[in-house]
């Protein structure tokens, strides 16, 4: 039996193939220009989309006979809602793109979800109704006033069941992707787990300043709230932990207001919120 020699491949100028050089090592994700891009995409949308909700509520104006001027908008609950929705839902298009397309990854999997199991889920769950109570018993310890941006949103019955139905049914999730998934899985990749914790948690203080502007003492306590979601995710390694403690913690201080406002009937005193 006459053995035959293997001959190694060429290239299509005679050479032979280096598999070694030629094959290119898959893409790492959470990078620092992730970062950029994550950034640069978050801002430049955010003002985008501002305007487009303010040119949309202009052209229909004169249609639907809308008489709210455009200067009132900004205390405006429906209109916050909508501009919110309209932001975040490119938004997390975007990561969903950087993640599964870009990548090729399983979306939950690299965001490190960690489906809880019911235990934890039930753990987790009476944890941020516990750290809402205590956020809404602690003595103050910074200036405060009772008029805030956030507070002004609250005008009407309807306009708090927007606020409301925002605040536990959408802003827990998309808060906890963008600082405790995308945000902290770059920082932790890059610098490590305890950087991770202190810097999502800064920025997500930071993030609430416009809705507290003047009330420090209310930024306080969603600054101390944040840094306990950036722990939870930190120490578990799951993001679903803490989007159930965040979920938990906007419900129970939603329902606290609902309660102590009488059916959001009444907003002179609201001393939950």
């Amino acid at each position: 039996m006459m053995s035959r020699t293997l001959q190694p491949q060429t290239s299509g100028d005679g050479r032979p193939v280096n598999h070694q050089e030629t094959a290119r090592p898959a893409p790492s994700p959470w990078s620092l220009p992730d970062l950029g891009y994550f950034i640069a995409f978050s801002a430049s949308w955010l003002l985008f989309s501002n305007f487009l909700t303010l040119a949309g509520y202009a052209a229909l104006r004169p249609i639907l006979g809308w008489h709210t001027p455009l200067p009132a908008l900004r205390t405006n609950a429906y209109f916050a809602v909508i501009s919110q929705t309209v932001f975040y839902g490119p938004l997390f298009g975007y990561i969903y793109y950087l993640v599964a397309v870009r990548y090729g990854l399983r979306f939950w999997t690299a965001l490190n979800w960690g489906k809880p199991t019911r235990r934890r889920l039930l753990r987790f769950f009476l944890g941020g109704i516990l750290l809402a109570f205590a956020a809404a018993r602690a003595p103050a310890l910074l200036p405060d006033k009772d008029s805030f941006p956030l507070r002004q949103f609250f005008t009407s019955p309807a306009a708090a069941y927007a606020v409301a139905a925002f605040a536990v049914l959408v802003a827990p999730f998309m808060e906890e992707l963008i600082f405790r998934g995308v945000l902290f899985n770059i920082f932790e990749r890059q610098v490590g787990v305890g950087f991770a914790i202190l810097s999502t948690a800064l920025l997500f203080a930071g993030f609430h300043v416009p809705e507290y502007w003047g009330a420090w003492n209310h930024l306080l306590l969603v600054s101390v709230a944040g840094g306990v979601f950036s722990l939870t995710r930190g120490v578990t390694g799951s993001l679903a932990s803490s989007v159930i403690l965040h979920l938990a913690y906007n419900a129970t201080l939603m329902a606290a207001l609902f309660f102590d406002t009488h059916h959001f009937h009444s907003f002179g005193v609201m001393a939950i919120f």
